[in-house]
């Protein structure tokens, strides 16, 4: 109502300066208010106009900003189908590697038992050190061959373990401290092992050295002349001593040379 009286005003002012041009001043009272009348339509036919204009700006931005979310999602989508395409290949090849493990499987358990036995036979006939730690390590890999929970690539990883370690004695010298078992006979001595070609051992009084016998699988007792070199040997592989030249007989000797 302010804004009418406003306008309405203004337009009493502006006949009242041409009153010496009008005779009718009901006709005036009536021409002014419908002036004012559409005036006032019109300024709220701009004000309707402005705010639809807004709006349409406000739901372009809105139509873009959706538009840029159905793009990213469009890309995303692409990317998951992507993912999914290769993991339904990867399970394919993994199933068929499933179906090649069984197959292999039937094929490399009974090569794991053979190796298992070619390695007992070979400790068997082999020079007799470490007995007792190399025996446990052969009948630990018969109780894992019956063993479900272990897995097949394990079993065969620590049988390869042993071959490994059985490879190791041909490079080294050993000096440790075991029973002696001969016949009857039963004593702690010192026992050097050179690679896998020979054992010696020495009594703890450091009176009797002896030697083993592969080829008759018994021990012979050694001339005191090498005491000491089996002595200097013991330091050796101890690193007590710095390596060094060692005459040791690596035949089968007699009797108290």
């Amino acid at each position: 109502m302010h804004l009418k009286q406003t306008i309405k005003r203004g337009w009493q002012l502006s006949i009242f300066l041409a009153l010496p041009f009008l005779a009718n001043a009901g006709a005036l009272d009536e021409a002014i208010d419908t002036q004012v009348n559409t005036d006032i339509a019109a300024q709220k036919s701009q004000e309707k106009i402005d705010s639809l204009s807004d709006e349409t700006t406000d739901m372009l931005a809105e139509y873009r900003d959706v538009l840029r979310q159905t793009q990213s999602l469009k890309s995303y989508n692409d990317q998951l189908q992507s993912l999914v395409d290769s993991q339904q290949e990867e399970m394919a090849s993994i199933a068929e590697q499933l179906n090649n493990i069984e197959t292999t499987q039937h094929d490399i358990v009974p090569l794991m038992l053979k190796m298992i036995d070619v390695l007992q036979q070979f400790v068997s006939l082999d020079v007799p050190f470490l007995k007792q730690e190399r025996q446990t390590r052969l009948e630990a890999l018969t109780t894992m061959m019956g063993r479900a929970d272990v897995s097949l690539a394990e079993k065969y990883r620590r049988i390869m373990e042993a071959y490994q370690v059985e490879t190791e004695y041909g490079r080294t010298i050993e000096a440790y401290q075991a029973d002696l078992e001969d016949g009857e006979t039963k004593k702690t001595v010192d026992f050097l092992r050179i690679g896998r070609v020979s054992l010696y051992y020495l009594t703890l009084d450091g009176k009797e050295a002896g030697m083993w016998d592969n080829d008759k699988k018994q021990w012979v007792t050694l001339s005191d002349d090498y005491i000491q070199p089996i002595t200097d040997g013991l330091k050796v592989a101890k690193k007590q001593l710095p390596p060094d030249l060692m005459v040791l007989p690596v035949n089968t000797v007699g009797e108290k040379q």
